[in-house]
């Protein structure tokens, strides 16, 4: 049995009102107008990549699709908007039979982005098409920030694992999105056991400060732990004094014991000592752990130390001080009737202030250079030129209504990690840059 399908007693029965209330009073003046069949095509994109990143990460399609399938005005819903008196009768009569039933192209999840990457095309009429721009963008914007965190961590950390341990650090809900993010972006585990209840990723967890407090001595808290969990357990040592602690837990579990586990200090210069003392106890298999506000800054200034894996929480789960990717979602195309046959003219804001965009639908391909590096990202709306046929990213995911491209977490994750190598190496530098190739319209 697949644990996604089981849910969550957190799900909520319909995402219809995840969204922001012009999306349904536009709903009703189009209604009215006679334009709300007409054929459309909305665009999701990043103007600009957050300040000093060199590449973004898709993440939350997933979701995405999950959310499109739950968009639905039941009873309860249709009664709140009508005590609301949010949109009149005839707008609820139309929404108390809404089901998406138009195309979504996509990149996959787990591909990285860049300024002007048409991430999500969403094509159908404009009524069905509008109502779904926030419950998308909310998902998109949240955990490709996450995940584009989770990437330079897992980037910085080498072939040394990272635990996501954020839940205590954000929104309850958000917490299991953001580990699921945290996978796709390379992490190996997580604490949130409703993480691994719905999507499967591997959980890991032993104790916390608080139960060496409850005992009367730390012996007996590592005695209770070893007795309990076994000697592969990790001993949190840094509760008193670090160098009697890991003394005590090599005393107590034995050479076998699993890890240790360090949250404070100079974790540079504790790291260092511990395992020299670790050595000399015989315990040469202990692996050290290091937790405490790590960031990806803090990972690549432990590059040196002899860490075997670090737990990340708050800088996580607030995508290292970009918790948004700023994506839009935005009106490209639309014909002048709900006729197929009529065609789609292009459309576009051209406001000045940095919030222009370009009309028409599009499609994107990534250029590769004689060595198989990409050097850019090329975005047109009329045909693919030659040689890029077999490069275009975006792919199908929704079709007719009916989601086409469900994927497992691990297949992600593991597009992600082919995508990243697949960029030229300063896409793993952490000093601020722009974006490590260049967009280019055609």
């Amino acid at each position: 049995m697949n644990p996604a399908d089981l849910g969550l007693p957190v799900d909520v029965p319909s995402t219809a009102l995840f969204t922001d209330q012009y999306e349904l009073t536009m709903l009703q003046a189009a209604l009215a107008a006679g334009t709300a069949e007409r054929r459309s095509v909305f665009e999701v994109f990043t103007r600009r990549l957050p300040e000093g990143r060199r590449y973004g990460v898709v993440a939350g399609t997933g979701r995405v699709l999950d959310a499109v399938e739950n968009f639905r005005f039941d009873a309860a819903v249709l009664g709140f908007l009508r005590e609301r008196r949010i949109v009149d009768e005839t707008t609820l009569e139309w929404l108390a039979s809404y089901r998406f039933g138009g195309d979504i192209w996509g990149y996959p999840e787990g591909e990285v982005y860049f300024p002007g990457s048409p991430l999500l095309r969403v094509e159908g009429s404009f009524a069905e098409c509008v109502l779904l721009e926030t419950v998308i963008l909310s998902i998109l914007n949240h955990d490709s920030a996450i995940a584009a965190a989770a990437s330079r961590m897992s980037s910085a950390a080498g072939s040394r694992p990272l635990i996501e341990m954020g839940a205590r650090r954000t929104h309850e809900l958000a917490a299991v999105a953001a580990a699921r993010a945290a996978y796709v972006g390379g992490f190996a585990t997580t604490s949130d056991l409703a993480a691994g209840f719905r999507y499967g990723i591997p959980t890991v967890g032993t104790s916390a400060h608080a139960f060496t407090l409850l005992h009367d001595t730390e012996r007996d808290a590592f005695q209770a732990q070893v007795d309990s969990l076994g000697r592969g357990t990790t001993l949190l040592v840094d509760t008193y004094d670090v160098a009697e602690a890991v003394r005590m837990a090599v005393e107590v579990a034995g050479p076998e014991l699993g890890a240790v586990r360090i949250d404070s200090g100079d974790l540079l210069l504790v790291a260092h000592r511990v395992r020299q003392q670790l050595d000399e106890l015989g315990a040469t298999d202990t692996k050290i752990v290091v937790t405490s506000d790590l960031d990806e800054y803090a990972i690549a200034s432990l590059a040196a130390a002899p860490v075997d894996a670090y737990g990340v929480g708050t800088q996580l789960v607030t995508g290292s001080g970009h918790p948004t990717c700023s994506m839009v979602y935005k009106l490209v195309a639309r014909a002048e009737s709900a006729d197929p046959a009529v065609p789609l003219a292009p459309v576009a804001k051209k406001s000045t202030g940095g919030k222009t965009s370009i009309g028409g639908r599009k499609w994107a391909a990534r250029r590769l250079d004689e060595h198989g590096v990409a050097e850019a990202e090329v975005i047109g709306t009329g045909p693919v030129p030659a040689g890029l046929e077999d490069r275009q990213l975006l792919v199908e995911l929704i079709k007719g209504g009916q989601v086409v491209a469900r994927e497992s977490l691990d297949v992600v994750r593991d597009r992600h990690a082919a995508a990243r190598a697949g960029l030229p190496l300063s896409a793993n530098q952490l000093s601020r840059g722009e974006p490590v190739i260049p967009t280019e319209y055609v």
